[in-house]
């Protein structure tokens, strides 16, 4: 296995692992992790495939839709949308109200929702990838 495909293969799995990670948080009823390790996987996915199509190392960005332009793929409207919320879900700041503010976002519908369309949107982007 070449280094490249060690790449890949790592940001495959990291990605399988925190979709396991999310779905565990959204049963413990923590909804604002669960969110966030949704992103996680999305963003780990996106970049294994930056790193299949480019065959370099992936930029350092959590931009959702910045990774998905470099990968280039075709998204539907609704996809990079969605992209774009869930970028929302890695909260880099340090500033608590902003933090405590997306706490309250994350009812339990809300996270449901955006577990759906994570699970979704990351069976679909495992599809992406070259068949070996």
């Amino acid at each position: 296995m070449s280094n490249l495909e060690k790449q890949i293969d790592f940001w495959k799995k990291s990605a399988e692992n925190d979709w396991k990670t999310a779905r565990i948080l959204f049963e413990s009823k923590r909804y604002d992790a669960c969110l966030f390790f949704c992103h996680l996987t999305l963003e780990k996915c996106l970049k294994g495939l930056v790193t299949e199509k480019t065959k370099k190392a992936v930029p350092y960005t959590h931009d959702l839709e910045k990774l998905a332009i470099v990968a280039g793929l075709k998204f539907s409207d609704v996809q990079f949308e969605n992209l774009r919320v869930i970028t929302k879900f890695n909260i880099s700041a340090r500033y608590e109200n902003i933090k405590f503010d997306f706490y309250k976002t994350c009812t339990a519908s809300y996270a449901n929702d955006y577990l759906d369309i994570s699970h979704k949107l990351f069976l679909w982007l495992k599809k992406q990838y070259r068949k070996k």
